[in-house]
């Protein structure tokens, strides 16, 4: 369903692209018409936005609560958690170096943004002065979180949300319990309220992109192809880098790795689903990696519901993209506040379609960084070519923070690298 929803919306925003470019250059008595019907798309993206805030809370704090309840459960489960934590923090730096690399070795052209730009509405940005060491050090705690909310000051927000959340695993479970449960409801209606808005995406993103083609032509298509093409880029680097992580310091041979999570990797590229690639990457790490059941049943299914190595780093080349667009150039200091929500937010999103989590991953990050949110309703259209890379990449990294923690446990190791692989099992 949401897959031929996103081949829906991509047709969408290309005859929208079309047909305002047609009525500026054929039918300008119409530019009336168009514009007032580029209220539609307005309405559309702020009812996406609507959710930012109360979503991105909720899964913050019932995220946080289960990694600290997994933690528990063990010294594997701790093990695991602190190889998520320092793959994310690499997976965060390399975002942070190789996207702005990226837009220096291809620029986007001035002339194209700014038409882009105004093409989807947004207001005209002034760069802002970015606060003193101490300044950002006192804002981290907010003094009035609802505030903080309501000003989108997202990283205050934040680490309230994450202190939170580690306060209420201290609570007596008779008290903690019902209090997570209650935010896990309302981040699964915040969940209910996106998947409705997306229902509507097609008309949304038509009204927006309408807009697009009036002000800038065909042009927009060029911004976007350009946009589609580094995201994939960036995705598929760090998809390379737990490779190499696997190998390394899982210390398994790259054939091995590579035949065994060859067949997870088609089905994360056909299905943009870690969820449903999970049954085979459990049935690949114990036959053709040799990795104990214990550990694979264990690792796995937490990878996957609290690990996404390619969140914070699709999320940010997002992020540096649309500032490049409006002509932001962020300093160390913001950047760093956009790496910081980055890790948060990838733990706390769950593993829905990215069309689905686009907005409540990304959002924040633009609010961290100084980044108006108003062009994101145009890239959530095309969103369905970089969530294949994003899921192979995550399928990738979970495979590979897999054979890490093997390494680490009192089981035995999986089988030399150079020993033949298992032949896989008759289907269960």
């Amino acid at each position: 369903m949401w897959k031929s929803a996103s081949w829906l919306t991509v047709v969408a925003l290309a005859l929208g692209i079309a047909a305002g470019a047609a009525i500026n250059a054929w039918a300008k008595g119409l530019i009336p018409a168009a514009e007032t019907f580029e209220s539609v798309g307005a309405l559309w993206l702020n009812a996406l936005r609507m959710t930012v805030i109360p979503l991105v809370f909720s899964l913050l704090v019932t995220g946080i609560a289960s990694v600290a309840d997994a933690a528990a459960t063990g010294r594997l489960a701790a093990r695991t958690i602190l190889v998520f934590i320092v793959l994310l923090v690499i997976a965060t730096v390399y975002a942070c170096i190789a996207s702005p690399v990226a837009l220096t070795l291809w620029p986007v052209d001035p002339d194209a943004a700014a038409a882009f730009v105004a093409g989807a509405g947004a207001k005209p940005v002034e760069a802002a002065t970015p606060p003193g060491f101490g300044e950002w050090l006192a804002a981290l705690a907010p003094n009035n979180p609802v505030s903080a909310a309501a000003e989108g000051a997202i990283l205050p927000l934040t680490v309230f949300a994450v202190f939170f959340g580690f306060a209420a695993t201290r609570l007596p479970a008779e008290q903690r319990e019902p209090m997570v449960g209650f935010f896990r409801t309302v981040g699964d209606t915040m969940i209910v309220i996106v998947r409705w808005v997306l229902l509507a995406a097609p008309v949304g993103v038509f009204a927006l992109s309408l807009g697009v083609g009036l002000r800038s032509g065909l042009g927009a298509a060029g911004v976007l192809l350009q946009y589609i093409v580094i995201a994939i880029l960036v995705t598929v680097g760090i998809t390379i880098i737990a490779f190499l992580f696997a190998i390394l310091w899982g210390r398994i041979g790259p054939g091995r790795f590579l035949s065994a999570s060859a067949p997870v990797l088609a089905v994360a590229f056909s299905t943009q689903s870690s969820l449903a690639s999970l049954p085979l990457m459990v049935e690949r790490a114990r036959d053709a990696m040799n990795v104990p059941a214990p550990v694979a049943n264990l690792v796995l299914p937490l990878a996957v519901a609290v690990f996404r190595i390619t969140s914070p780093v699709t999320n940010l080349a997002v992020v540096f993209f649309v500032a490049a667009v409006h002509g932001i150039h962020p300093g160390l200091g913001t950047i760093f506040n956009a790496g910081v929500v980055a890790i948060a937010i990838s733990i706390g999103t769950v593993g829905l379609p990215g069309q689905v989590s686009f907005i409540a991953s990304v959002g924040p990050i633009c609010l961290a960084m100084g980044v108006p949110l108003d062009v994101l309703g145009i890239l959530l259209a095309v969103e369905v070519a970089p969530d294949i890379f994003r899921t192979v990449g995550n399928v990738t990294g979970d495979l590979a923070a897999t054979v890490i923690a093997n390494r680490s446990t009192d089981h035995p190791a999986q089988a030399p690298a150079d020993e033949p692989l298992a032949p896989p099992q008759a289907p269960r």
